[in-house]
């Protein structure tokens, strides 16, 4: 009986605690501070409605429609600076000597590791000769002779 009573109560709690946990369609949502809505001037949104209109008039296929309010004249754009023939010779041939310099670095580079394995060979070979003492004979544990009696053992 005191087992009993005391399962029915668990089963309660984990029922409700079952409740609890389940979210709701109103607790499910934060509860945020609702943001201020950003406005655009009257220029921006006139902007942007010419060119969707514009966009429209080309999926269409039809005749553009006229800006509403006449665009403003565009300015001619920056005249584009030039290098004169001088300054691009000296510019190639600084770059022609980078990558001489680069080219023969990877040459060295080539170069250098041949040198470099014969040489760890050799050093190999040294370093093992060092470490390896002259092979000394191993100590062999001594035979113990049974004594052989000169009776004739009966069979």
């Amino acid at each position: 009986m005191l087992i009993d009573a005391e399962i029915a109560r668990l089963e309660q709690g984990r029922t409700l605690l079952a409740s609890l946990a389940e979210p709701t369609a109103e607790s499910s949502m934060p509860s945020k501070k609702p943001t201020k809505r950003r406005k655009l001037s009257a220029k921006a949104r006139e902007r942007i409605a010419e060119a969707q209109r514009k966009r429209w008039a080309a999926t269409k296929g039809t005749v553009e429609v006229a800006p509403a309010k006449a665009a403003k004249e565009a300015t001619p754009p920056a005249k584009k600076r030039k290098l004169s023939p001088a300054a691009r010779k000296r510019i190639a041939d600084a770059q022609k000597k980078r990558w001489a310099a680069v080219k023969a670095a990877k040459k060295a580079v080539k170069a250098a590791p041949a040198k470099k394995v014969a040489k760890k060979a050799s050093t190999k070979a040294a370093r093992k000769a060092k470490k390896a003492p002259a092979a000394k004979p191993k100590k062999v544990a001594p035979v113990k002779a049974t004594p052989v009696s000169t009776e004739a053992v009966p069979f």
